[in-house]
């Protein structure tokens, strides 16, 4: 049964695991979602619904914890790996949820960066078949990741401090944005301490994994522009440097 369960909490080939991992990305998403239209008005009698899907999503995933800890063959290895203190941290504020404190606020943002887990199931559903195509999708995700993470965390932290500057998401999705790019257009400027902290490592972010993440789209758009369509009889594969004489695959002589 452990197999079994871990095999499909894993698993995107099949109809159930596929389907486990598209309701784990649609809460994400829909946890997401629901943060972003709290920043805005909202009627008062629809704070109560946000809040009770939140707290359901929160069981949801912290019983999906529950089970790939039961599930792991080594649970110490498991409870210490990257994406098992990721989904912890993300869990945490339904157990300490009754303390209103800012820390725990800003944990709830972590549950983000499962999507990181989700990028073979990502092209695993649309279809993408091309290196180009994979490396845009992480390229996407990764930027999407670190720009919403960031937007709502100066949201949470600069808030109160400058709500005239940061008075929903929209304003800390900008700023996000336009720091992280080093445009620096000046017309928002964090006041809070804890602000300054973070407008600095979106700055330092920016600087070091944007630059990595399009070098790594312009090497292969390189590397695919300089070969020519000659199939494979053997292996199918169509794709082959101009001057290749065998398969780099299988070694068949080409054609």
């Amino acid at each position: 049964m452990r197999q079994k369960m871990a095999f499909y909490l894993e698993d995107i080939e099949t109809t159930v695991g596929r389907t486990i991992n598209l309701v784990i990305l649609g809460l994400i998403l829909l946890s997401s979602a629901i943060f972003v239209i709290e920043t805005y008005p909202i009627s008062d009698d629809i704070i109560p619904i946000f809040k009770a899907i939140d707290l359901g999503i929160m069981i949801i995933f912290t019983l999906e914890y529950c089970l790939r800890l039961w599930c792991a063959e080594d649970r110490l290895k498991f409870l210490f790996s990257f994406f098992s203190l990721i989904d912890l941290m993300a869990i945490i504020p339904l157990f300490l949820g009754i303390v209103d404190t800012r820390f725990l606020r800003i944990l709830r943002w972590f549950r983000i960066l499962r999507l990181i887990r989700l990028w073979s199931f990502e092209v695993a559903i649309f279809q993408i078949s091309t290196a180009d195509g994979v490396i845009f999708a992480r390229i996407f995700l990764t930027l999407y990741s670190i720009v919403f993470i960031y937007s709502g965390l100066i949201y949470l932290v600069e808030h109160e401090a400058n709500q005239a500057g940061l008075e929903n998401f929209f304003d800390a999705l900008y700023f996000s944005i336009v720091t992280m790019t080093t445009v620096g257009f000046g017309d928002i400027t964090p006041l809070s301490e804890g602000g300054r902290i973070l407008t600095l490592l979106m700055i330092i972010t920016g600087v070091t994994t944007i630059p990595w993440q399009v070098g790594d789209l312009v090497k292969q758009l390189v590397k695919t522009a300089n070969r020519v369509t000659i199939v494979c009889t053997k292996c199918g594969l169509s794709l082959h440097e101009e001057d290749a004489n065998y398969c780099k695959i299988c070694g068949t002589k080409l054609m």
